[in-house]
């Protein structure tokens, strides 16, 4: 009998028994829209998360950097509506298909991949050594190019405010919550930064410079005027 065949005989106690935990308790979970197969995200659920999923009909994770539950789209209203939850051959990572009310991405972006890594790594050198130079504060360049498009999309939320984006709930909610969460992303950087999690304090300093444009944005202050000023600081005379 097939391992496919065997497991429709088995419970869901007796499934999930078997799903190989790692040493934190947690197993990765990857995100999929049920009918575009586009992969959304990729998150980590602990057994209860796992549980509340199956029993809700939702998605539900587990944040390492907060170390609690979380509902995907409480706040945001990006709720996922889970269709088929799988689990791999070696029982050590879970797929999970969805419908979802929103974008999965924290930035706007449907998925949270969308930043591709060209594969003809020589041409992509020689693509750069070509480039022409630019000034420190032209945030068009190639490499700070995705400042300049999240920069884009944020002032677009503004002011399309599209329902169930939770840009647009930062902006509903006014300059007090969009202050309250760079707050925490600034805390939880430190947190990652002293653990000495690289992979962790790169997530965490992404949504704060994500925050941090949010905030730009509200107060009206281009990413530009930031760049200007780091540049005219790095021109002005050194004094050691």
């Amino acid at each position: 009998m097939s391992q496919e065949r065997e497991n429709t005989t088995l419970s869901r106690e007796e499934i999930l028994g078997e799903i190989k935990w790692n040493e934190a308790g947690l197993v990765p979970v990857i995100v999929q829209d049920d009918t575009s197969l586009e992969v959304l995200m990729l998150a980590y659920m602990n057994a209860e998360s796992l549980r509340l999923s199956l029993e809700s009909g939702q998605t539900w994770f587990w944040s390492r950097s907060r170390s609690e539950l979380w509902h995907k789209g409480a706040t945001s209203g990006n709720t996922q509506a889970i269709t088929s939850v799988y689990y791999d051959c070696d029982a050590d990572t879970l797929l999970v298909k969805v419908t979802s009310e929103g974008p999965a991405c924290h930035t706007g972006a449907t998925s949270c991949f969308y930043r591709e890594i060209p594969l003809n790594s020589e041409q992509g050198a020689e693509t750069s050594a070509q480039a022409p130079q630019t000034s420190t504060n032209n945030i068009d360049g190639e490499r700070f190019a995705v400042l300049g498009e999240l920069e884009r999309v944020i002032a677009e939320r503004e002011k399309e405010r599209p329902e169930g984006a939770y840009t647009t709930y930062l902006f509903d909610k006014g300059v007090d919550k969009i202050l309250k969460k760079v707050g925490e992303e600034a805390s939880e950087t430190i947190i990652a930064a002293k653990n000495k999690d690289n992979a962790e304090l790169r997530l965490e300093i992404s949504d704060l410079m994500y925050h941090l444009l949010v905030l730009l944005q509200e107060r009206k202050l281009p990413l530009d005027d930031i760049m200007t000023e780091l540049n005219a600081r790095h021109e002005r005379p050194r004094r050691d």
